[in-house]
Parts: C-alpha cells; sequence; structure tokens
C-alpha cells in the first residue's frame, strides 16, 4: 500500500514546516528544510531527491504534488526571521486595520488648506481625482505583490524590491530610498512631534485653568511619547500589531469625525469667504495651485506599506493573497473616503480661508471654539490624536526594524537575538526624537514633503506594472500607465518647485532643537 500511494515524479520538493503549509512559521525557522535518506534504515526502498537551493531563494510548491514540479513559488529564505514576514497567518480585516492605520491620519486635516488656494470647485475635483488615481495604484501593487517569471511566481514583499526588480538596484536607490525613507523614518518623527504637542494640549484641557502643577515642556512632551511607542514597538511582527492598528484605525476615524462635526456644528465663523488665496502674479497663483496639490497628495499615505502588510498573508495558487488583500484595502479607503471628504468640505465651509496653515482643522478647533465646545469633546479628540500617532508609529516603524535586523541576518545568517532586536527599536525610536526635537518645523512642510513622496504613490506603481506585467503595446492599460506615471512624475517635480516658491515668499518659522 505504501508503494501505491507513493507519488512517482521525478523531482520531490519538501514544504516548509508552516502553519499554513504555504508560509513561513512563528519559529523563526529557516523556510526550507531538506529531507536526507535516513542511512540506518537499509530495507526501506529510497525515493531519487534533489534539493532546489539556488543562492539568493528556495522554492515553495504551489498546487497539487503534479503540479509542484512546474509550478513553484521563490520566497527569501531570511524571511522566515524578519518582522514583516515572520507571520503570515494574516487575512482581510488585518490587511484593513492596518491599511486603514497607514492609509488615515493627522494630515487629512490638512485638506481644508488646499481648498483655501482651489476654491469649492476645483478642490472637490483635484480630491477626487487623487483618491481615485491613488486607489488605482493601490490595485496594481496588490496585483504586483505576486508576479510570474519564468514559469516562477515571485513574491515582493516590499516596496523596495519591487522597485530594484523595475528599475535595477543601482536606479531604484536612487528614486526609491529617499522617499520611503521619509515615508517612514519621516513619518515616525513627524508622529512624534504632532503626538506630543497633542499630548500636552490634552493635559492643558483635562487640567485646566485650576491646576497649579507645574507643566512639563515640549521637549519633555516628545520624550514621554517617545518611551510609550517604544515600550509598544517591542512586539514582534508585523501581524502581531493587528489589534494596534485597529485601535490606530478606529481613533483616525474618530477624531476625524468629531473635528468636522463639531466644527459644522458651530456653524461658519464671521467674515468668512470662499475666494481662493493665491499670489499676486501669474507665477505666484500657478504655483501656489501646485502648492494646493502637493498638500492633496500629502494627504494619501500608506502606499509604501502595501506590499509589507499583504506579505503577511498566505499564499497558494488556488488562493493567493491578492483576494482577501483587495477586500481589505476596499473596506479600508471606503472609511478613509468618508473622512477625507467630510473634512476637506466641512472644515471649508467652517473656516473658510480663516483657516490656519500649519495645523488644519485641529488648530482651528482650539484657536476658534475653545470656549464653545465642551471640554470632554476637545480632550476626547486630542486623545484620540495622541493614540492614533502611537499605533501609526508602529506600523511605520516596522520597514526601519525590518530594514535593519535584515542587515544582520544576512551577515550572520541567523535570527536577531532578543535582546538585539529590542535594541535596535529602542535605538529607532529615540533617533526619530532626537530628529523631532532637532526641527519641530518639520510636520509644516506638508506641501513639500507631499510633492516628494508623490511618486511612490502615484508614478512608481504605473511603471512597474509596465515592466513586471508588460501589457501588450499600445493596449488600454499600456496607454494608462505610461500617462500616469509620465504625468506624476512631472507632477512631482512641479509640486516640488512650487513648494520650495511658497516656502521662500512666505516663510517657515525655522527652530531648531526648540520645539513650541
Amino acid at each position: 500500500m505504501a508503494e501505491a500511494k507513493e507519488i512517482k515524479s521525478p523531482t520531490t520538493v519538501s514544504c516548509p514546516p508552516s502553519q499554513l503549509q504555504y508560509s513561513p512559521s512563528l519559529t523563526r525557522s529557516p523556510l526550507l528544510h531538506s529531507d536526507e535518506p535516513n542511512p540506518k534504515n537499509k530495507t526501506a526502498p529510497r525515493t531519487p531527491r534533489m534539493s532546489f537551493t539556488p543562492p539568493r531563494f528556495n522554492i515553495t510548491p504551489l498546487g497539487t504534488p503534479v503540479r509542484n514540479a512546474l509550478r513553484l513559488t521563490k520566497l527569501d529564505p531570511q524571511d522566515a526571521w524578519l518582522p514583516i514576514t515572520e507571520s503570515r497567518n494574516g487575512n482581510k480585516y488585518y490587511a484593513a486595520f492596518h491599511t486603514l492605520c497607514s492609509g488615515i491620519g493627522i494630515q487629512a486635516l490638512v485638506l481644508p488648506v488646499a481648498f483655501t488656494l482651489l476654491g469649492w470647485t476645483w478642490g472637490i475635483i483635484s480630491l477626487t481625482i487623487a483618491f481615485i488615481w491613488q486607489l488605482y495604484t493601490l490595485w496594481l501593487l496588490v496585483h504586483l505583490h505576486e508576479s510570474k517569471e519564468e514559469g516562477v511566481t515571485v513574491r515582493y514583499n516590499r516596496y523596495l524590491q519591487l522597485c530594484f526588480a523595475t528599475f535595477g538596484e543601482k536606479l531604484g536607490k536612487l528614486l526609491a530610498i529617499f522617499p520611503i525613507l521619509y515615508l517612514s523614518a519621516g513619518t515616525c518623527t513627524t508622529l512624534i512631534i504632532i503626538g506630543g504637542s497633542t499630548a500636552r494640549t490634552f493635559y492643558e484641557i483635562v487640567c485646566g485653568e485650576s491646576c497649579t502643577s507645574k507643566p512639563m515642556t515640549t521637549v519633555e512632551w516628545y520624550l514621554v511619547f517617545t518611551c510609550v511607542a517604544v515600550v509598544l514597538s517591542q512586539l514582534p511582527n508585523l501581524n502581531s500589531i493587528a489589534g494596534i492598528s485597529l485601535i490606530g484605525a478606529v481613533t483616525a476615524v474618530g477624531y476625524c469625525t468629531s473635528i468636522w462635526m463639531a466644527s459644522v456644528a458651530q456653524g461658519t465663523l464671521q467674515g468668512v469667504n470662499y475666494n481662493p488665496v493665491r499670489g499676486g502674479n501669474s507665477v505666484g497663483k500657478t504655483l501656489d495651485v501646485f502648492n494646493a496639490f502637493g498638500i492633496i497628495a500629502f494627504a494619501f499615505r500608506g502606499h509604501n506599506l502595501i506590499l509589507e502588510i499583504q506579505a503577511t498573508m498566505p499564499s497558494s495558487e488556488k488562493h493567493p493573497s491578492h483576494v482577501p488583500m483587495w477586500k481589505g484595502v476596499k473596506i479600508a479607503y471606503t472609511l478613509i473616503a468618508a473622512c477625507l471628504f467630510p473634512v476637506a468640505i466641512g472644515g471649508y465651509w467652517a473656516y473658510g480661508q480663516l483657516i490656519p496653515a500649519n495645523g488644519g482643522m485641529l488648530t482651528a478647533l482650539y484657536q476658534f471654539h475653545s470656549h464653545d465646545i465642551s471640554r470632554f469633546v476637545l480632550a476626547l479628540t486630542s486623545f484620540f490624536v495622541v493614540v492614533n500617532c502611537l499605533c501609526s508609529f508602529q506600523i511605520y516603524g516596522m520597514p526601519i526594524f525590518d530594514d535593519m535586523e535584515s542587515k544582520y541576518t544576512k551577515k550572520m545568517n541567523k535570527p536577531c537575538p532578543w535582546w538585539l532586536r529590542s535594541s535596535i527599536r529602542i535605538f529607532s525610536g529615540f533617533l526619530s526624537f532626537f530628529i523631532g526635537v532637532a526641527t519641530p518645523f518639520l510636520a509644516s512642510l506638508a506641501g513639500l514633503i507631499g510633492g516628494v513622496a508623490l511618486p511612490v504613490t502615484l508614478a512608481y506603481p504605473c511603471f512597474m506594472w509596465l515592466k513586471i506585467k508588460k501589457p501588450k503595446k499600445h493596449s488600454v492599460m499600456w496607454c494608462l500607465n505610461w500617462f500616469l506615471g509620465t504625468f506624476g512624475i512631472g507632477l512631482s517635480g512641479m509640486l516640488i518647485a512650487a513648494s520650495i516658491y511658497v516656502i521662500v515668499e512666505t516663510g517657515v518659522e525655522v527652530s531648531f532643537f526648540n520645539p513650541k
């Protein structure tokens, strides 16, 4: 019977010891273990075996045993040791939590500032086009995560890996390293600045005017926020912070909704008008419009994390990971749209051209309605912002932790010990704290940052699709992606130039090592 059940195949490939058959396990063990014949068992018949051990990738089978020798998946053997891919038991709900937490944040509250430069009509049109465009590039990234190359399915688990596969390693580093570095490390620094400042505001609201205790300085609040964020960052991998991402998503929706509803409930301010506020000459007006586009682009973030989130899911030939991932993305972006559009439209209606350029809706709420709205609503809103910043710090810090740990695993060919993993996260957190103290004005450069990061969100995925999927020349997908990719790169250059012009003309209060 044993011989009857044996599958006659010229090649036998052993599966990794995973909890879901096709993915690395939580044991942080290598992905592939070759089965060696037992020399002590001299009576048992031996089936010829051959191990696939390419220099960089191991091979994991997909489908039925007959297809195992034909349809294979490349996986980096060190993925089982790194925090992004250490656990692959994610699902559509985890994807929705992570995507919503990373895709919506405090930058959404600056959207009404863009409307002051564009007006009602072009503000709504621009926001709608940007939303549809970035949703399309999200779809591209989700379907690029698993791509077939010469009959072998390759999983691109990180945005940089896909950049290198598309543009080559040298050009990929030149084009993507700085934007992605900012979207991870820079976002963590911005979250410390905003989270620490809002924690101070929360304390002042709760304490009230009768409080006699000496308040902490802004730097001390930054330090408190960083310490809490570093403690939370000790969770081992991306899947393990799904609960934190859920809390971050709930609080983001909570403060966006509470801010625009409270502002609209108070009605429009006296002296509000909706005429676009632009420079005096034609060049100034044009560059102001492009600066507004940069602010809108800055509101959409998280594309640099989509492949990493999808990498936490199991995948097989019959159940590819893009199916649950796209379901999670649709859930998340339905809620994101339900937050962004009311914030932009309701905020512009309530404050018009009076909305503060630095801080947007949150600053406007404190500045104009601190005596009109109950302390409970103001304190709850501030608390939601602080909690969301703490949760967003975890998911945006994960690519940094992953990259630093990969340096050790590649050199030593073994997973990071617990003490080194912990040290890496402590070092990363306090480095972001130092940068936040040194450059507290970083959060006010929304237009410039939006222009720098725009290709990662709107342009690069189009070129990636052309390179990896190779659509038929002059087909709809070929023309669409060439147009959007080229237009995105050109728009990025214009946004950067416009933002620099606006900064030079209007000025930014630069205060190194002097947060206020």
